[in-house]
């Protein structure tokens, strides 16, 4: 793993999923380590969401605000818009708005995203947002 990677939030609940094998899991916490997995708002908020008390969250917004951080802006955006409009054109709309906006801010900076959802091979599929989507683990294996 030589690219950056935007985290989403379906890997990060699975981070700690005994069926990760090892050598995976040791690989993304070198790279967590090394500062190549990042984070954004949409990651942060959803992350934040699943909290269950005050403590946990302030806990949780600690930790994940350590890791290297991407902002959005008006061109993603505009980019995430674009890329709703390319899916529903092609009947795939309801996507999450989170996922869009990942997508959207990996294709703005050349990231990759770090995910356990097949909603990004979707978006790199159907849309022409640029990014490399990284699976945790194999689907359907966690």
């Amino acid at each position: 793993m030589t690219t950056t990677l935007l985290l989403d939030n379906s890997a990060w609940v699975r981070l700690a999923d005994a069926a990760l094998p090892a050598e995976r899991a040791d690989g993304i916490a070198e790279a967590l380590e090394s500062g190549r997995i990042a984070a954004c708002l949409p990651f942060l908020l959803e992350a934040g969401y699943s909290a269950r008390s005050a403590r946990e969250h302030d806990q949780l917004l600690a930790e994940l605000r350590s890791l290297p951080r991407y902002h959005l802006d008006d061109a993603v955006e505009q980019r995430a818009l674009e890329a709703q409009a390319q899916l529903a054109r092609v009947g795939h709309h309801r996507l999450p708005p989170v996922d869009l906006l990942v997508a959207a801010l990996a294709d703005r900076h050349d990231l990759g995203v770090l995910h356990y959802d097949h909603d990004y091979d979707l978006i790199a599929e159907k849309t022409d947002l640029t990014f490399d989507s990284v699976w945790l683990a194999a689907r359907g294996t966690l």
